[in-house]
């Protein structure tokens, strides 16, 4: 796992080159989420959920969660790697960072 800040992971989905995934529950995913994300909730089922959405292990992809104090998505990025994907990315200031900066959010 790779810790990335607001830029670069800006920086990729400009380029449209990393798959984000918003790690909360769904309410907190439908209050918001940054552009194009996918809501993968970290859960008992989370391992065969992610499979489904990112089956391609080689694939970019970018965790994140609220903020720096949550703890989803270091935890989704780890179980992640135990199932052998190699290119995860933690986005750990989180969705309110990305709100603070003025960036758009989906709802």
């Amino acid at each position: 796992m790779t810790k990335i800040d607001r830029e670069q992971l800006k920086q990729m989905m400009d380029q449209d080159a990393v798959i984000v995934v918003d790690v909360l529950g769904a309410e907190a995913y439908d209050s918001f989420h940054l552009p194009g994300a996918i809501n993968v909730p970290v859960g008992d089922d989370f391992e065969e959920q992610i499979r489904e959405a990112v089956p391609d292990q080689h694939q970019p992809v970018a965790v994140y969660c609220l903020d720096e104090a949550c703890n989803a998505s270091p935890t989704a990025a780890r179980r992640m790697e135990s199932l052998g994907y190699d290119r995860v990315y933690d986005y750990a200031a989180g969705k309110l960072d990305w709100r603070q900066a003025g960036l758009p959010v989906e709802r």
